[in-house]
């Protein structure tokens, strides 16, 4: 596969797909007496989420809006499955969320169903599709996100199914494709694509493509766009974001973009994702430690603290290298958090690699982690492997791998009780309608209560009334005093609303 990067000629190509498609919109939309509206729901990773907030963007700028989930007397008029390869049962959850939405189609004829994302670059998923669920209008890779106008129009004006997944590796400049971010407070932006890594045990580089790189030049224009708009975070994502910039000669390096977008001071908090222990460079852990709005946590995937495992998953680095960079981190940036992805039961692992992967978590006391039993995806090089780990065998390690990460979960959230520290408001807990959740600098999940008759910009708030509208703060930044740890979370009281 090749990359192309998106032309001009392309992009106002699709312009006048959607100047066709607005009064085509208008006129349903007269014919119903309503709106039109959306729904896409999408699965994996945060790269997947900014894929989804293209496609709404895109179904926004010819008039639709987004169908309220918690409306069950209506169905939305367009539906969209952004989907995802990296789990086994991912396949399962397609192909069962697609038998539920085809009584949406026997009770609306007119509705459009597209399914897109990482599992269409699979061709047997597309062959299933066209055989076993006919009902779907489009499918397309997330390469072609750039074209949904153009496949829209065809699909709507020639009744012709469309199955559009192109084999080059495109690269587009976000600012050429309208975004609707899903957050008011933060904004996914896409750094580059793609992956040169090919672990063994891993699907993306077949599905994602190779690496590339989004100028610098655009992204920083972006980003200046992003903060005259008001947002307070940007997340900046890639599949390897410190291999930033590899692909073109002359471009930036990832620990250069970090500075020049902490340069823009009206974010209050820079996060970015994924780090690959085997590219991550002193000077990116440097910039972490001079700029105060980039967040102070670092999600540092380990997967096994095995030398040996690692080499099998080909990782590219040893447990000393990993240890190297986790504990620089700690020592540059005493007051952060690490995270970290762990696999149990990879192919050939024994009871000694195991041991030292709990031997590391207790060395580096990850703050978070998020921990995976091995599963085969058919396509890479590990499904092949013969020594296969008994089903009971890592269900019996995963067990004693999250007992000793929630207990250091605990300790990590154990050590900040009493404390201050400005949170930025996400909206709602799930828990109440009175308690709010945030984050810190530090990527700690706060969920945190505010006394009744706290003043806001001039307004008395009632937490416990039936008016009362937590999500209306979210974006808003506070301080919030901590109270009670918790082993993902921690309980808090407010002590500020900070009214800029």
């Amino acid at each position: 596969m090749s990359t192309v990067i998106v032309s001009k000629e392309d992009y106002e190509r699709q312009k006048k797909y959607v100047a066709k498609l607005i009064p085509l919109m208008e006129d349903r939309m007269v014919f119903l007496g309503r709106p039109l509206t959306y729904f896409i729901r999408t699965y994996g990773c945060q790269l997947n989420e900014a894929d989804s907030e293209k496609i709404a963007g895109i179904l926004e700028s010819i008039g639709m809006i987004r169908w309220n989930e918690e409306d069950e007397d209506t169905r939305p008029d367009f539906l969209f499955l952004n989907t995802c390869t990296i789990r086994e049962n991912a396949e399962d959850r397609l192909y069962g969320n697609l038998g539920a939405y085809k009584k949406w189609r026997e009770g609306n004829k007119a509705l459009f169903i597209g399914v897109c994302g990482c599992m269409m670059k699979q061709s047997h998923n597309v062959d299933k599709i066209k055989k076993s669920f006919p009902f779907v209008d489009c499918v397309f890779g997330p390469a072609d996100i750039h074209r949904v106008p153009e496949y829209i129009y065809h699909r709507l004006i020639r009744h012709r199914k469309l199955y559009q997944v192109s084999e080059e590796d495109y690269l587009p400049e976000d600012l050429e494709i309208p975004i609707s971010h899903e957050r008011k407070f933060r904004a996914l932006i896409p750094i580059m694509y793609g992956c040169n890594n090919y672990c063994t045990y891993c699907i993306v580089p077949y599905t994602r493509g190779r690496e590339r790189s989004r100028s610098s030049e655009a992204i920083l224009q972006q980003l200046h766009q992003i903060a005259e708009l008001g947002y307070k975070e940007i997340l900046l994502l890639g599949q390897n974001v410190n291999s930033y910039g590899k692909d073109r000669p002359g471009e930036m390096t990832f620990a250069q973009l970090l500075a020049a977008s902490a340069e823009i001071t009206s974010f209050s908090r820079i996060r970015f994702m994924t780090s690959h222990p085997k590219d991550i460079s002193e000077e990116v852990l440097l910039t972490m430690q001079k700029y105060p709005n980039i967040e102070r946590h670092l999600h540092l995937p380990m997967q096994s603290g095995s030398s040996r495992i690692l080499k099998e998953m080909n990782r590219h680095y040893d447990q000393e290298q990993y240890l190297k960079t986790a504990l620089r981190f700690r020592e540059l940036i005493p007051e952060g958090t690490i995270s970290t992805d762990i696999i149990v039961g990879f192919p050939g692992e024994t009871e000694e690699d195991f041991e030292e992967t709990l031997r590391v978590m207790r060395i580096v006391k990850f703050d978070n982690a998020f921990t995976f039993q091995y599963s085969i995806r058919p396509g890479t090089k590990a499904a092949a492997y013969e020594n296969q780990i008994p089903p009971y065998v890592v269900k019996e390690r995963f067990g004693r791998l999250t007992e000793l990460q929630n207990a250091l979960c605990a300790d990590s959230n154990n050590s900040v009780l009493g404390t201050v520290e400005e949170i930025l408001i996400e909206g709602q807990s799930a828990t109440a309608k009175h308690v709010l959740t945030g984050r810190t600098n530090s990527n700690r999940l706060v969920n945190f209560t505010i006394p009744d008759g706290t003043v806001y910009k001039g307004q008395t708030l009632h937490p416990n009334d039936a008016s009362f509208n937590a999500n209306a703060l979210e974006g808003e930044l506070c301080e919030v005093r901590f109270t009670e740890a918790r082993p993902f979370s921690i309980e808090g009281e407010l002590v500020r609303l900070i009214d800029d």
